[in-house]
């Protein structure tokens, strides 16, 4: 019987499997790991944005629903991820700075921030 070189379909087919079953672990995690990356970008974004609605604040004695007022460009890394919006409540003076996900995001679902700290939901911050 002579030597053969290479390999059987079987040992292929079983490679195959192995690499499948290894890609279905690691699938997942790596989408959550994605996920929870953009969601700190845009939580970032947010407290910066807060930032400088106190400090528009201070320098005008009220709040400002544009963004582009005070002065903070969204990073490249949210870009068709979230939508940002700032709604401004004006007795009391307040703000809520939204961020809404989207596309790929989606499943994140939308956080909130206020102009007194509180951060929603609770279990993304």
């Amino acid at each position: 019987m002579k030597n053969q070189k290479g390999f059987t379909l079987i040992e292929l087919m079983l490679v195959v499997v192995i690499l499948g079953v290894i890609a279905s672990i690691a699938y997942p995690s790596y989408e959550d790991y994605r996920i929870r990356t953009y969601r700190t970008a845009a939580q970032q974004y947010m407290l910066e944005l807060a930032s400088a609605q106190q400090q528009y604040l201070m320098d005008n004695r009220s709040y400002t629903a544009t963004i582009a007022d005070l002065g903070v460009n969204a990073p490249d890394s949210i870009s068709g991820l979230y939508s940002v919006a700032i709604a401004v409540t004006t007795a009391p003076p307040g703000f809520t700075i939204t961020a809404t996900a989207s596309g790929s995001q989606e499943s994140d679902g939308d956080l909130t921030l206020t102009h007194l700290g509180v951060k929603s939901p609770a279990g993304k911050w």
